[in-house]
């Protein structure tokens, strides 16, 4: 099978505690875009005979994944944080997301999104989109066209939310059924459907049950937010007094971990729901910014890995005001020094540990993702850091640098799966 060889200083992270650096080291990828092999010299790779790509002196690192992003609310990035969450959906979230009935409006804004998900670096990415089939169709078929990965979800609301945002369980469920058949097939399995109810407060037990069901029936993963705000947390007690915990509500479902399960935020789980998480195996969306701006609280990161459950970052657009994982491995690392103020115990993040969250931790919920070990797919990001004035850094302070002071402007290439993606067009 033929090879395609990157040579550059290479930077992944196999376990969260430190980095594999390789100075002038080389990756060779097979022709189903997957790593066979990362080496310092080419002749331990087997690939007589490949042709070399020389990066010279740029850094070569995995790609960034976004578990948790509303594409929808893109618009809306940076305004109204001066809210909590529960005020700011209805006042500025939901009248956005309504316009998106309009399939012109959604092309124009869907496609910018898209394309600066890519500006960003980010390779593979869990959406929501709203409760239209249509646009959601869009959306969907804009990220088949980028050649990236993501799983992109109607979302199910038909409870406390505008009339306009409110579905029937029925229409929910033949709009999943029409997007299922027309994506969940092995045509394109970078992009595909995720079940979406939105929360517990905007979906009746009829809509979470059939939420459930979709998700068993077509083996498709889950999304969704959890514990995010206490008002939210004692609101979700009201709707659903026989469940013993949020996540509990969602499990009663077949909503937390029968199939692949992402949860955005999980501010404030008490000790039951973190061992259901685990039990269950439900991954966290850990979206530092929204912790801040909407005043939800910081998320216990520390003791969700120390417990053993799997955690990622998100950007949470628009409750967050960045698109870039990069700026939320910064934000992620603030975080953990503010929570660690409160609780010595809980050591605050590394630069090494916010990497992995980002690379090969968020990667699992997309398969073998975010990392340069043999079998894992090739996505990846050549940096030229050069007008970061890097003479005489470490490549560890470079890649530290570049996370803190870099932006888009050095991200030369960009690769999903094995091929490197153009800039999609934005109009």
């Amino acid at each position: 099978m033929m090879k395609n060889v990157y040579k550059a200083h290479i930077l992944y992270t196999k376990d969260k505690n430190r980095f594999e650096v390789l100075e002038n080291g080389y990756i060779a990828v097979d022709d189903n875009g997957c790593v066979t092999g990362v080496a310092t010299d080419l002749a331990s790779l087997d690939c007589e005979g490949a042709e070399v790509t020389d990066y010279g002196d740029r850094l070569l690192i995995p790609a960034m994944n976004d578990l948790h992003v509303h594409a929808p609310q893109y618009r809306n990035q940076g305004i109204a944080m001066d809210l909590e969450l529960l005020p700011w959906l209805q006042n500025y979230t939901f009248p956005e997301e309504m316009k998106y009935a309009d399939l012109g409006y959604a092309e124009r804004m869907y496609r910018r999104f898209v394309h600066d998900l890519w500006r960003f670096g980010t390779m593979r990415s869990c959406v929501f989109a709203t409760i239209h089939t249509d646009s959601t169709r869009l959306l969907t078929h804009l990220f088949q066209e980028s050649g990236m990965g993501a799983l992109v979800g109607k979302v199910g609301m038909n409870r406390n939310c505008p009339e306009g945002l409110s579905e029937e369980v029925e229409q929910m469920v033949q709009g999943y059924e029409t997007l299922i058949k027309e994506y969940a097939s092995s045509r394109s399995p970078l992009v595909r459907p995720i079940i979406t109810p939105r929360f517990i407060p905007s979906c009746t037990s009829e809509m979470l049950r059939a939420c459930g069901r979709l998700a068993a029936k077509y083996q498709l993963p889950v999304q969704s937010h959890l514990s995010e705000n206490k008002d939210e947390i004692a609101w979700v007690a009201e709707l659903e007094p026989e469940s013993t915990c949020y996540g509990d509500a969602y499990d009663r479902y077949g909503l937390f971990g029968q199939t692949p399960t992402v949860m955005a935020h999980c501010v404030w789980p008490g000790k039951e729901e973190r061992e259901l998480m685990k039990r269950r195996g439900v991954m966290v969306a850990h979206c530092p910014t929204s912790n801040l701006n909407l005043a939800s609280g910081l998320a216990p990161i520390r003791t969700f890995i120390e417990e053993g459950i799997s955690v990622g970052l998100g950007s949470d657009i628009s409750g967050g005001h960045d698109l870039s994982i990069f700026r939320m491995m910064v934000y992620a690392i603030q975080v953990s020094k503010m929570y660690y103020q409160q609780h010595r115990d809980k050591p605050f993040l590394t630069l090494s540990e916010a990497f992995w969250l980002a690379t090969k931790s968020a990667g699992r919920f997309f398969g073998r993702v975010g990392s340069f070990e043999p079998g894992y797919e090739f996505d990846a990001l050549v940096i030229d850091d050069s007008d970061l004035n890097h003479d005489n850094y470490s490549l560890l302070h470079r890649l530290e640098r570049f996370i803190y002071l870099g932006d888009d402007r050095q991200i030369e290439h960009r690769f999903c799966r094995g091929k490197e993606i153009a800039e999609p067009k934005t109009a």
